[in-house]
């Protein structure tokens, strides 16, 4: 290891340093991605986790509460407080499954679709679209290419350290 470090320094490369820096300056960029969605999460009074299950309920159209709970990877009882939250707020509802009435399942409203679908993804996009329109054209293409060229690094680097295999979370 220490030979690999070495021959590392001596191209001029700190690649310790430089993922260092690329970390912290990743951190920063989604910190500020978030902003926007955080601020209009606080106007609706909503926690991270309610936007979770919003999300999941979204994506799956009708799911029953021990699927949502493996879904969001939160205890059931927790999972099942937050849907009465948003069932008293409009936000949700539960309907009996029509194949096993004793199941019930978790819809989303239209208003909560909507903003799911709509509005966070413009949300989270905002930042991102204003300080690509200050770059310039070339700075643009520059930028484009080098996150896609990490995200390819690390995408190989994971499938080599799992063997080719992609891990799965447990599910408790």
């Amino acid at each position: 290891m220490r030979a690999k470090t070495n021959k590392t320094r001596r191209k001029g490369t700190d690649v310790g340093g430089l993922a260092e820096g690329i970390e912290r300056d990743l951190g920063q960029i989604r910190r500020v991605l978030r902003k926007p969605l955080e601020a209009a999460v606080a106007k609706g009074e909503l926690t991270a986790p309610q936007i979770s299950v919003m999300r999941e309920v979204v994506r799956s159209e009708g799911i029953s509460l021990k699927d949502l709970s493996r879904g969001v990877s939160l205890a059931h009882s927790t999972v099942s407080g937050i849907v009465d939250r948003l069932e008293k707020r409009g936000m949700v509802a539960r309907k009996a499954d029509a194949v096993d009435g004793r199941i019930s399942l978790v819809f989303p409203t239209a208003a909560v679709t909507e903003f799911v679908r709509e509005q966070i993804p413009t949300l989270s996009r905002r930042p991102l679209e204003a300080a690509l329109e200050r770059a310039a054209p070339a700075e643009r293409a520059v930028i484009a290419e080098a996150v896609r060229r990490l995200r390819i690094l690390l995408d190989a680097s994971e499938r080599s350290t799992s063997g080719g295999r992609l891990h799965r979370r447990a599910v408790k």
